[in-house]
């Protein structure tokens, strides 16, 4: 019997392998997840009732991140060598070290551009494994890399997987069919976000201003809310935000998950942060399908001047569930292919070696 590690860290992480830990399990395999200890990633694998190990914590300071990411090396090997675990899968940096000390085969998901991520993509290049969406199937990963025709969200939103739940609507006290806004702002404290900026208060509170005629609004921070926007904060539990993202009327922030939830679920996503243009992964859900948009810091006033163009459009919502179906006629479930990927290692890896170059087509053609 396979012994499989899964290492969460991130709270985007919890749901990126939650089918897969379930799914695993289904076949036998035993499985063990480690987890840092942040509260939101605790809560979330407490509410989907996947037990796991605490290996370290989260820190915002540059220096004390790789102080814990070293912990977090020395608490893998011992819990690696103790339950002679065969694979280890994540997005992690830690693994593939930690594969190079042990018996475990590791496989690293990266979604992330290396010129933007270049310490993590070194750490990942060890990996056994590595495990790419096609649209950076252009970048040199080396013989060990394997693409898949998917974003790491279609692993928990693929329709396959996700289906929304209408009474989130009566739960936040919205109607059926009413307009109604999510705001998403970000902390900005990611190892890779250094120097990164997103939207000011001052522009967070002009945003506000330009949606409430339109309809209600909802924020959602990665930190502390600011006292002006109390007053919107979301009221949905963290497990319940895709179904709320599902009926959302549009989606609008400076964060790069959420954004990328949004458009795949099909509800128009604005972004604004220092990223924009600058990411593989948006870009091909923004310039192949049109299913988002992005702006620099400095393109405030064009990011407003396109969301009154889509606050203008009648079928907003049918042209997106359009451009979202186009999306997933190219995409697979990604949990699926996980699950194949790792059951049928190492005869699966030599038959997906290959990189998938995907279609440069745009959904305007």
């Amino acid at each position: 019997m396979k012994k499989i590690l899964v290492d969460i860290n991130h709270p985007a992480h919890v749901h990126l392998f939650k089918y897969s830990i379930e799914e695993f399990k289904q076949k036998g395999y035993q499985v063990i997840v480690t987890a840092k200890n942040v509260k939101s990633i605790t809560d979330l694998l407490n509410v989907y009732g996947i037990s796991f190990i605490l290996v370290g914590a989260k820190k915002d300071a540059l220096v004390l991140k790789y102080v814990y990411e070293l912990l977090h090396i020395l608490k893998l090997m011992w819990i690696v060598t103790r339950e002679k675990i065969d694979i280890g899968i994540g997005v992690s940096m830690v693994l593939p070290v930690v594969s190079k000390l042990t018996r475990m085969k590791s496989f690293s998901l990266d979604d992330d551009d290396l010129v933007v991520t270049p310490i993590a993509g070194k750490f990942i290049s060890i990996a056994d494994v590595i495990v790419t969406p096609s649209s950076l199937s252009a970048e040199d990963r080396g013989p060990n890399r394997v693409c898949h025709a998917s974003f790491h969200e279609l692993a928990y939103l693929h329709p396959d997987r996700f289906v929304p739940d209408p009474g989130i609507l009566a739960e936040v006290g919205v109607a059926p069919g009413e307009p109604f806004f999510i705001l998403r702002f970000n902390a900005f404290k990611a190892h890779h976000d250094g120097g990164a900026l997103g939207l000011s208060l001052e522009q967070k509170l002009l945003l506000v201003n330009l949606l409430k005629p339109y309809g209600r609004l909802f924020i959602t921070t990665e930190r502390d809310i600011e006292p002006e926007l109390k007053p919107f904060q979301m009221p949905v539990s963290p497990e319940k935000i895709h179904s709320l993202m599902y009926y959302a009327t549009m989606f609008i922030g400076d964060s790069q998950t959420m954004i990328s939830e949004a458009a795949l679920l099909g509800t128009p996503a604005i972004k604004l942060n220092s990223f924009a243009g600058r990411l593989s992964i948006p870009n091909e859900i923004e310039n192949r399908y049109g299913l988002c948009y992005s702006f620099l810091p400095t393109d405030f006033d064009r990011m407003l001047a396109e969301i009154r163009q889509l606050l203008k459009l009648p079928d907003l919502k049918a042209e997106w569930g359009r451009r979202r179906q186009r999306m997933l006629t190219d995409k697979v479930d990604l949990t699926s292919f996980l699950v194949r990927l790792v059951s049928c290692f190492p005869a699966s890896v030599d038959q997906q070696k290959k990189p998938t170059v995907h279609s440069t087509k745009s959904y305007r053609e």
